[in-house]
């Protein structure tokens, strides 16, 4: 599991996937999101701009990501 230390108050979800090196390009993570490969708190997200705070689960390709 990858912890990602949030520096204020949110992270958009295209951002946080970027972040953390689990795609290479703002335009894959938009597509990989739109695709409806991402899970957050374990449901299927389908939205670039997510607001992601501290305390979500973000799972993609078998990675998962805790929010802190």
């Amino acid at each position: 599991m990858i912890k990602f230390k949030l520096e204020g108050e949110y992270i958009p979800l295209i951002q946080l996937l970027k972040a953390c090196n689990l795609v290479q390009t703002g335009g894959e993570a938009q597509i990989v999101v739109s695709q409806g490969d991402v899970l957050v708190n374990g449901e299927t997200e389908y939205r670039k701009r997510l607001k992601v705070k501290i305390g979500d689960v973000i799972e993609f390709e078998g990675q998962k990501i805790k929010v802190a």
